[in-house]
């Protein structure tokens, strides 16, 4: 049974930030707010962790195209190649903020994304979710966590996310309602901005 935590965006507790990460680094599952849907996210680097998301995903660990939730900019250059300028500002503009942004990976991808050439990144103006990433000490591999329902594609209240996760994941933190519109996507990978999905977020930053 997952354990519930409520965390407050403004001021997130110290002490339940630590519990959060304790789990996520033996290898726990946690469901977390963003600035936009609530995602289901592991440390980047637990395999097992992967795997497990992977399976719940019903894909291939192979194949995902999960998000790389970084707490600053300052993590790019541990998994992306070398950007120019142009890109450099446009991420600057838009992050923090509701926006997942396609970039070169390099060489030092974890094992399990190695023979990926892009990785998505996603630096969400939500302090739990980059406090927690903080204090985790490298990225959360994240996706969103979808609604079988065909009116509501995202749930957006934590007491009902619990009571369909709770025997799948190891926490559920409760951060208050989530919003019920995904990121917007875009292609920074070769330079030119290319828009994958329109979701949450303001275009004017390209």
């Amino acid at each position: 049974m997952a354990e519930f935590i409520k965390l407050y965006e403004e001021n997130p507790n110290p002490r339940q930030i630590k519990r959060v990460v304790e789990v996520l680094r033996n290898g726990g599952l946690v469901i977390y707010p963003t600035d936009t849907v609530y995602g289901l996210g592991c440390d980047i680097t637990n395999s097992k962790a992967l795997e497990k998301i992977a399976r719940i995903k019903g894909i291939k660990l192979a194949k995902a195209n999960w998000s790389f939730v970084c707490a600053d900019l300052s993590n790019l250059s541990d998994y992306v190649r070398q950007i120019d300028t142009s890109t450099f500002k446009i991420l600057k503009r838009a992050l923090p903020g509701p926006y997942t942004f396609i970039l070169p990976g390099n060489n030092n991808l974890p094992r399990d994304f190695k023979k990926k050439k892009t990785v998505g990144i996603r630096i969400p103006d939500n302090l739990i979710a980059r406090t927690l990433v903080k204090e985790l000490g490298n990225p959360i591999v994240s996706t969103s966590i979808y609604d079988e329902d065909d009116v509501i594609e995202y749930t957006t209240d934590p007491e009902l996310i619990l009571e369909k996760w709770a025997n799948l994941v190891d926490v559920v933190i409760d951060g208050g309602y989530g919003d019920n519109v995904a990121s917007t996507v875009i292609d920074l990978s070769d330079g030119r901005p290319v828009i994958i999905r329109e979701g949450k977020g303001n275009l004017s930053i390209l």
